[in-house]
């Protein structure tokens, strides 16, 4: 993917002042960096993605679920969905810092809860991901197994969170995001 060329380009600098406020609001308060290209492109539809802002921040800072479940959540999406940039920058910015290590996040990409890297809670939200992608649907006796642990409003959470990267990942797929150049990358395919 790196290596296309992107099909919507990411706004670049000098902003409108309207879009470079919106811009700047994506982007954790003082950073002081340039805004993400995901950003950027969302930024050509400032409107919408004034609109988007609310739910991408309150999954990402003011959830009910655990932050790093909420990573296993997003990796898992987007390791499903192939969405290599936001993957890998959820790496850097969230998912190393919550502690998930490199077999973990390669096994968000490669294998599964099947993996013997995962607590019962992370295997937990790994199937519901998977459920959620391949069917659409929560199998009963995965919504039994997850209502033991988790109340009903961090499942619609976790239910959100799926929906919102699914479609992340769709605006990297129909635009080819470059890759951000200190993002990680999906791993190798072990063997």
């Amino acid at each position: 993917m790196s290596l296309q060329q992107p099909r919507i380009a990411p706004l670049q600098a000098p902003y409108d002042p309207d879009v470079g406020a919106m811009l700047a609001k994506w982007m954790p308060p003082g950073s002081g960096v340039e805004p993400l290209a995901l950003f950027r492109v969302l930024g050509r539809h400032a409107d919408l993605a004034s609109r988007s802002r609310p739910l991408a921040a309150g999954i990402l800072g003011k959830g009910l679920v655990e932050p790093r479940l909420r990573e296993v959540m997003i990796h898992r999406t987007c390791g499903l969905t192939g969405a290599e940039y936001e993957w890998g920058v959820h790496v850097m910015g969230f998912g190393k810092p919550f502690g998930l290590t490199d077999e973990q996040l390669a096994s968000t990409v490669h294998g599964g809860a099947q993996d013997m890297v995962w607590s019962d809670d992370e295997r937990l939200v790994l199937r519901l991901a998977d459920e959620l992608h391949h069917t659409s649907q929560v199998s009963d006796e995965l919504f039994a197994a997850l209502a033991e642990g988790f109340s009903d409003e961090q499942l619609i959470e976790l239910c959100l969170t799926s929906g919102w990267y699914h479609a992340i990942s769709y605006v990297i797929a129909i635009a080819r995001i470059p890759l951000e150049s200190w993002a990680a990358r999906f791993p190798a395919i072990d063997g």
